[in-house]
């Protein structure tokens, strides 16, 4: 099984710390999260990981160079040109998901110890184009399922935007935890291209397509995207 591990963030949210590192490199607890993130990765079988950079890119090269990839097969989607967001790096780095098995994508400013194999036989059984791992947390923006855990809209209750992709009886919101497993079918359903969002693409999708919601209620879960 093999990963993406978005990576290329610019870390708005760790200022001033990432004026000068990228948000990867962010030390939490000893390590970097970009440590923490490929640890977690290895303990669940994933040694192939394609990471994406662009905010300080060299730094997180010479990084994994020095710690010898942390004995794991590493490949880079270099986005230097351009931040591509998350639905821009999935495309960009398809050429590395050519086989018909799933795979992970994971933010890298998240810590986690879920198990990711229970994630991915959840996935199969179900048999979606993607499956979400979501909690009940407090959030501005929240996901929102149907009673099957079938993604059918999303909703800013900051803003009070809302997008609807599935008329059901009742919306269950969830927060979303920055983890989900894909299946490689889902490439050539994308027609969106230069930067786009993942969010925005499943919202499209599920409107014809199954998109899982995978309640992962009994992990450790921490979002570092700000101090």
């Amino acid at each position: 099984m093999k990963a993406l591990l978005l990576a290329a963030g610019l870390g708005t949210r760790l200022r001033p710390v990432t004026d000068s590192i990228p948000k990867a490199l962010v030390v939490y607890e000893g390590r970097t999260l970009l440590e923490h993130s490929l640890n977690h990765l290895s303990l669940n079988g994933i040694n192939e990981v394609i990471v994406n950079v662009h905010h300080f890119p060299l730094m997180i090269r010479d990084f994994l160079l020095t710690n010898n990839n942390f004995g794991m097969e590493i490949s880079i989607s270099d986005e230097s040109e351009e931040l591509l967001e998350t639905g821009g790096a999935l495309k960009k780095a398809a050429w590395f998901f050519s086989s018909p098995e799933p795979f992970v994508v994971r933010n890298a400013d998240v810590i986690s110890d879920m198990d990711l194999r229970l994630m991915t036989a959840f996935h199969r059984s179900h048999r979606g184009i993607a499956t979400l791992a979501v909690r009940e947390r407090d959030t501005s923006r929240y996901l929102l399922f149907d009673e099957k855990m079938k993604l059918a809209g999303w909703e800013n209750r900051k803003t009070g935007e809302r997008k609807i992709t599935r008329a059901v009886t009742a919306y269950k919101p969830l927060g979303f935890s920055g983890i989900q497993v894909v299946s490689p079918d889902i490439f050539p359903l994308i027609t969106e291209s230069g930067k786009f969002s993942l969010t925005d693409l499943y919202l499209r999708l599920s409107s014809f397509a199954e998109i899982y919601g995978y309640p992962e209620v009994n992990s450790m879960w921490k979002d570092i995207g700000k101090f």
